[in-house]
């Protein structure tokens, strides 16, 4: 169902990006898939979070640090203080420790064993996306790692994810259930680009869509292309430099 009320525990609920202009980052997504935004205010940091259709999709806000901006997976977890704790268990660092995002939720942030940003998101009055797997809205999470096996055993300590898939292409499972992809780090990959998570958005489209995107000034890194007995997708950066993707089932 792409109408979402609930996450089951570790499964992906939402995705923001920190950009440095604001009013332009929500212009080009906007722009391309449709999304109305909402500024929150200056108590909330003026996060934008912005609607398909009067669901809740994702979130653009303000960029918090100088690097180069980057779409952020949130995990849906039962308790963010445990999530935290077993992330140092399993060698990773917190990045931002567990707080309360007014009565929203709580939240953390870490990177991975191999050097990728994660999120966890403890849901108060927001669960998360309200719309997923349709145009404009998140259909796909997938991890670029330089170490599949420490990533699998990282996810795994951490979210409880199981696996599936083949070893080119591990898939992350809750309760049996596909919920993110696992892709080995491509080797012409410049060594200082940190191993990173990658956002998908859904597109009835994925020509047209990437044909509209680089009017607005989008540059295109992969595809557009099939992946065979699967969809279509291509992988963009957006005109302040962050990636994300498309895919067409």
């Amino acid at each position: 169902m792409p109408e979402m009320t609930q996450y089951q525990n570790g499964v992906p609920s939402w995705v923001d990006i920190g950009t440095h202009d604001l009013s332009a980052g929500v212009r080009f997504y906007s722009e391309l898939f449709g999304w109305e935004g909402q500024d929150m205010g200056e108590e909330a940091g003026h996060y934008t979070i912005v609607t398909k259709g009067g669901k809740q999709v994702a979130a653009i806000s303000p960029a918090q640090d100088p690097g180069p901006p980057r779409w952020t997976t949130y995990i849906n977890v039962d308790d963010v203080d445990e999530v935290t704790s077993k992330v140092e268990s399993a060698g990773g660092d917190v990045v931002v420790a567990p707080m309360d995002v007014m009565t929203a939720g709580r939240m953390a942030i870490f990177r991975d064993t191999t050097g990728a940003v994660i999120a966890a998101w403890q849901p108060g009055e927001h669960i998360g996306a309200q719309l997923v797997n349709e145009p404009g809205a998140l259909i796909w999470n997938e991890l670029s790692s330089s170490d599949v096996a420490k990533s699998k055993a990282f996810y795994s300590a951490v979210f409880g994810w199981g696996w599936g898939g083949g070893e080119d292409y591990p898939e992350a499972q809750v309760s049996g259930r596909t919920i993110g992809g696992l892709m080995p780090r491509r080797p012409d990959m410049p060594a200082d680009v940190p191993d990173s998570w990658l956002v998908y958005f859904g597109a009835a489209d994925v020509d047209a869509d990437v044909k509209k995107a680089t009017g607005l000034g989008a540059s295109v890194i992969a595809g557009p292309a099939d992946i065979p007995g699967t969809g279509r997708f291509a992988v963009l950066v957006d005109p302040q430099g962050a990636a994300f993707a498309l895919f067409q089932s």
